[in-house]
Formats: C-alpha cells, structure tokens, sequence
C-alpha cells in the first residue's frame, strides 16, 4: 500500500510510542513524503527533542531509521501536480503533500481533519489507515 505521509505524522515517527512509527515500520507500506519535509522536521528539532525527551544521538538515530522508512521525493517529482494541488488544498502549506499524492496516484495519510474537506484526493487517518489493514 502507497501513502504519502504529511509532516505532522512524520514528527509523531519521533515518539517511541506512537501508533504512526508502528505502522510506518511493521507493516508493507511504501511511504513516501517531499523532502522538504525533513527541512521542516529540522526546523523543529529542539521542540521535537524537548516534547520526546530525546538527546541529540537518540533524534539522530531516528532521522536515519525515518530516511530508511519514508521515501522523500524532490519536487522535480510532483511539480506538473502543484496547479490541480493549489485548487483543491484546503491549506496552502499541504500543497506540496497533496500535489506528490496526485502524483503518486495514492491517498495522503494526515490526522488533519480539514484536509477532508475536499473530495477530490483521499485522506486517511491514522485511524482510517488501522480499519484499512484491518487490525
């Protein structure tokens, strides 16, 4: 199953515990994500260290088993998808997200409920995503 996962459950990858990273690294997902993704993940290292109680070797560790679960993908890869995107994105920051979906031909998994709002493009929940493999 192909997914493109938006930042926010990237960043719940970070906490050990998290429903998300069980997913992302037991079950046969390709996952894939832009890559400015992980300038946005960095961006925020010292809020995301802070809130997982994590040292600077433990978020290390975790940004390189992320790299070996997600597939990020430049925008050279979706940029003929950023008009149709633009259109139909309830939030300009999920642009991208949504342009590398159409792109992939696959639903993006987010837990924002206002990326719903639009029929155009499915978007699975963590929730969702559990019903869909049936566990």
């Amino acid at each position: 199953m192909r997914l493109v996962v938006d930042t926010n459950i990237l960043f719940s990858f970070f906490n050990c515990k998290s429903t998300a990273r069980e997913l992302s690294t037991r079950y046969d997902l390709l996952l894939y994500s832009p890559t400015f993704a992980l300038t946005e993940i960095e961006k925020y290292k010292e809020v995301i260290m802070k809130r997982f109680s994590l040292t600077h070797m433990q978020y290390s560790v975790i940004i390189k088993l992320l790299q070996t679960v997600i597939n990020f993908l430049g925008e050279d890869e979706y940029e003929t998808f950023f008009s149709k995107a633009k259109k139909i994105s309830p939030d300009p920051d999920n642009i991208d997200f949504f342009a590398l979906s159409f792109s992939l031909n696959c639903p993006l998994w987010s837990n924002d409920a206002d990326l719903k709002k639009q029929s155009s493009l499915e978007v699975w929940s963590t929730k969702d995503l559990v019903e869909k493999l049936d566990l």
